[in-house]
């Protein structure tokens, strides 16, 4: 099961690391020490609470086209023989991918995890509310 610092889960989720105490003291997120004595709170846990909040920054330095990028934990993987469903909760997105289960596996995809999706599109559909001109 992965476990998460108290800071980069209050960065996953886009919170201050007081709101990640006030969490486990008031609503149960499961914790353990790590070997230098850290708490640690599970992954999976942290992952319930993500929506309620605002998408984090984007952690990496890397360079790339694509400019919609999403970090945050991986709710949700359903895999079969050949192919996978993976669910994030990004701040308050959820964003859903299908990807090889070879790929979900190399990955190290569960939920709890903390992963990027990265999105390229070619197509954007627009939308406004009815009446709006």
């Amino acid at each position: 099961m992965p476990h998460l610092r108290i800071s980069e889960a209050a960065a996953l989720v886009g919170v201050s690391d007081d709101t990640i105490r006030r969490w486990i003291d008031a609503e149960g997120i499961s914790t353990v020490r790590d070997g230098a004595g850290r708490i640690l709170v599970d992954g999976v846990d942290v992952a319930g609470y993500a929506a309620r909040t605002q998408a984090p920054e984007d952690p990496t330095d890397v360079r790339r086209s694509a400019r919609n990028r999403f970090t945050g934990i991986v709710t949700r993987v359903v895999a079969d023989s050949v192919m996978a469903q993976v669910d994030l909760q990004c701040g308050p997105h959820r964003v859903v991918s299908l990807m090889s289960a070879e790929a979900a596996r190399e990955l190290a995809l569960e939920p709890g995890s903390v992963a990027t999706a990265v999105v390229k599109a070619t197509t954007v559909i627009v939308e406004t509310p009815a009446g709006s001109r």
